[in-house]
């Protein structure tokens, strides 16, 4: 029978645990992913029990409770607590969404967070977003045009804008690529759920002027062509956007322009 073994240094052990005030009421364990890579150590799960009296009704609140009152060394990204800006997305309860959007009261028993699955980790909650932000470069996400700049902005009919909404929405969080099984496999070749709505957002824009340049650059067995409809990006959007549709679509324009 083969066994298959952990590299030394991924398995996760039991970290800290830390219990709340003896008067309080409303208790609540959050346990947290902690990673130091400069401290040489493997990742651990530390446990805080916490008073979900003295913060807000966000698991974001919590975290910055714990990093302000209880461990300052805790590291994660937040700005907006909006869910507007992307910045908090991990992994919550086994779900990849917004720190500051997922209610505490949705959670039954402990509170598991977690990076964001299936890449590199810079330290605690952080995730690396690197190749994911060259991929995002690669299919230029801006307007591009031919003709030359009206005195004003370019104008668009209000049917042409309505075909930016649902793609226009992406806070580029990455929840739904870093839960997709294709991009976990092939991360360097596959763009991914976000990337690939980012460039249909672009190719549905009547100002754009490169349709067909932008057509070309997707046309290919791994950067479109690897995602299987599994819809976990779909399902775990936090702004309820669509991504695998927007993928079909980029499918369809390059059947369509086949004749």
């Amino acid at each position: 029978m083969v066994e298959f073994t952990l590299p030394a240094h991924s398995k996760i052990k039991p970290g800290r645990q830390v219990t709340a005030a003896r008067d309080a009421k409303r208790k609540k364990v959050f346990k947290i992913y902690r990673w130091d890579p400069d401290s040489g150590d493997n990742p651990r799960l530390d446990a805080f029990e916490v008073d979900l009296d003295a913060f807000g009704p966000m698991v974001l609140d919590a975290l910055i409770h714990i990093k302000n009152d209880i461990d300052s060394t805790l590291t994660f990204r937040r700005s907006c607590r909006e869910g507007i800006c992307g910045s908090c997305a991990m992994n919550i309860d086994g779900l990849n969404t917004l720190a500051c959007t997922k209610p505490i009261d949705e959670v039954e028993g402990d509170v598991k967070v977690y990076p964001l699955p299936h890449m590199d980790v810079v330290k605690d909650l952080v995730p690396d977003l690197t190749l994911i932000i060259a991929q995002l470069a690669s299919i230029k996400p801006w307007l591009q045009t031919q003709s030359p700049a009206p005195d004003r902005e370019r104008l668009q009919s209000p049917e042409d804008r309505a075909k930016l909404d649902g793609l226009y929405e992406c806070i580029l969080c990455f929840c739904c690529s870093t839960s997709c099984p294709s991009y976990w496999w092939n991360p360097e070749r596959y763009l991914g759920p976000a990337i690939l709505l980012q460039a249909q957002r672009w190719l549905a824009d009547s100002r754009d002027e490169m349709t067909g340049e932008r057509l070309d650059d997707l046309e290919d067995t791994f950067r479109l062509y690897r995602c299987h409809q599994i819809m976990n990006c779909t399902r775990t959007c936090p702004k309820s956007l669509n991504p695998a549709k927007a993928i079909v679509d980029i499918k369809k324009q390059i059947v369509a322009r086949r004749g």
